[in-house]
């Protein structure tokens, strides 16, 4: 049941990047007007879902639980990061293609789908994914991408999306509450994150070459290290790691962090390589490809753990 809620709720976010591509293709807007909506998402939409997911009431077994959650993060992006250094040995893979397989789209898929399948109660959980995340794209992604090494320690501690994390986990750790209008806008605000990321995906969409864009070999290659050899690596360690034992909510909880890892490659890397003007038809290419293919690798791979 919960792979069939998961297949649905991915089809519908489909259909939202098809209206995307057809708001570019009736002339309505321009590809490149995607990247005001790029903006949007980064500086606002994301702030606000992040914000919204620490909005829910304290308990020792909730923070406790996020301790898990985010402990599970991080066992995940170590175990990535380590698989990508063999692979990137036989690949050879540019930096586009690295992050792309690094860095999931748990930040726009992760709570609309936990919201659907779970309930908004376990929302925080996927925030903490969303958190680890968030650093290290913002750290180790952004560098790689804008082709700069080292990380601008400036640019990370003002990153707004970092800045929201951190307010959020301390209201969540004082019992500290939004005023109720306050909260219900960044709400409402923060539940848009799916679909405009959708659609921001289709506009660009629009303006690629999609024919020859599904004949690279390259996109492909990568795009099935993305949704199938990464989530069945997370999958055989999430299951047999213990780590469910720590909690009677442990089996739940490690299955929110393994759906932030099945989910496409990340459109924070299509929006940063819109950015620095690092090879955007690759990472759209990518993007669009592992959506097309979560439709199916999602829900089998939701099958496979609860065996």
């Amino acid at each position: 049941m919960t792979a069939i809620l998961l297949g649905q709720q991915i089809a519908q976010l489909f259909l939202i990047m098809f209206l995307g591509y057809l708001i570019v293709k009736a002339g309505l807007l321009s590809s490149k007007d995607s990247k005001s909506l790029s903006i949007l998402i980064v500086y606002i939409i994301c702030p606000c879902t992040i914000l919204n997911a620490f909005q829910i009431e304290y308990s020792a077994e909730t923070a406790g639980n996020f301790l898990l959650a985010v402990a599970s993060a991080v066992i995940i992006h170590i175990v990535v990061f380590l698989f990508t250094y063999i692979l990137d040995r036989f690949f050879h893979f540019t930096s586009v293609e690295k992050a792309s397989v690094i860095y999931s789209n748990a930040g726009n898929l992760i709570i609309p789908l936990v919201t659907a399948l779970l309930g908004e109660d376990w929302v925080l959980y996927a925030s903490a994914f969303m958190v680890v995340q968030l650093f290290i794209i913002w750290t180790h992604g952004k560098s790689l991408i804008e082709g700069k090494r080292g990380a601008d320690m400036k640019a990370i501690l003002t990153n707004v999306n970092l800045m929201a994390c951190a307010l959020g986990l301390v209201m969540f750790l004082l019992h500290v509450k939004l005023p109720a209008l306050v909260g219900n806008t960044v709400r409402s605000l923060g539940s848009t994150v799916g679909p405009l990321s959708m659609l921001m995906l289709g506009m660009i969409l629009a303006g690629v070459d999609i024919g020859a864009m599904v004949r690279k070999k390259r996109i492909w290659t990568v795009s099935l290290i993305r949704m199938i050899v990464m989530p069945a690596l997370v999958l055989t360690v999430m299951k047999f790691s213990g780590l469910a034992k720590l909690s009677p909510e442990g089996v739940t909880i490690l299955f929110i962090s393994l759906m932030a890892t099945m989910t496409p490659s990340a459109t924070t890397v299509t929006q940063m390589a819109q950015l620095y003007d690092n090879d955007v038809d690759t990472a759209t290419g990518i993007n669009t490809i592992t959506t097309l293919m979560c439709i199916a690798t999602m829900p089998l791979m939701t099958m496979l753990y609860y065996l």
